[in-house]
């Protein structure tokens, strides 16, 4: 079981219906999802279900599309992913099987397409947006079998962020600059324009 959390979020999965299963953990940026999502996809396995993760990170617009539409400085920014294609991933998922998705090199800022290959019963999505009530986003909605969101404090998720920027290498300011001029005002989108979930968890 994971540290510190309830039992409840990895009971629910374990008793979701056999099949492919569409788990959405969502919550805003430095919240910790990826963290969760795979301890919860180990905690899953230990319980007799597969499963594995798939980030959401891998339906980011290209570099290139974003210069075109404006857009790099937002990036991240629910306007810089491809919500059509990741509608589509999950629609290619749900039916079973194995499924390719897409992955994201932090490193070189850049999407591998094919990046991945989910073969698990259980998939985890996790990603910022999941939830978010709005077009064309609220489209993943019916797809789900159980929603899990991640609300972190707004102070904890700026010094994270700053902290984040500061360990790719960029000053004080730059830091300051990027966590307050698009971090920041996408967390407060995900915290306030985002559905309830089934399950709420706290960092």
């Amino acid at each position: 079981m994971i540290a510190g959390a309830p039992p409840d979020p990895v009971r629910r999965i374990l008793d979701l219906p056999p099949g492919r299963r569409l788990v959405a953990l969502a919550g805003p940026p430095a919240a910790g999802k990826s963290t969760w999502a795979e301890k919860l996809a180990s905690a899953v396995r230990e319980g007799g279900r597969s499963a594995q993760v798939v980030p959401m990170d891998g339906f980011h617009l290209d570099n290139g599309t974003l210069d075109v539409l404006g857009l790099r400085p937002r990036k991240g920014a629910p306007a810089t992913f491809d919500v059509l294609g990741l509608l589509s991933l999950v629609r290619a998922v749900r039916t079973g099987g194995s499924q390719p998705y897409p992955t994201f090199d932090r490193a070189a800022d850049a999407v591998i397409p094919d990046g991945g290959r989910l073969e698990a019963e259980v998939a985890i999505f996790e990603g910022n947006y999941l939830l978010l009530d709005a077009l064309p986003w609220r489209a993943l909605h019916p797809f789900w079998d159980l929603t899990l969101r991640l609300n972190v404090p707004e102070t904890v998720l700026r010094e994270r962020l700053l902290r984040r920027w500061r360990d790719h290498g960029f000053d004080a300011d730059t830091a300051r600059a990027k966590a307050e001029g698009n971090d920041l005002p996408n967390a407060r989108q995900v915290l306030s324009g985002s559905r309830p979930a089934d399950i709420v968890l706290r960092d």
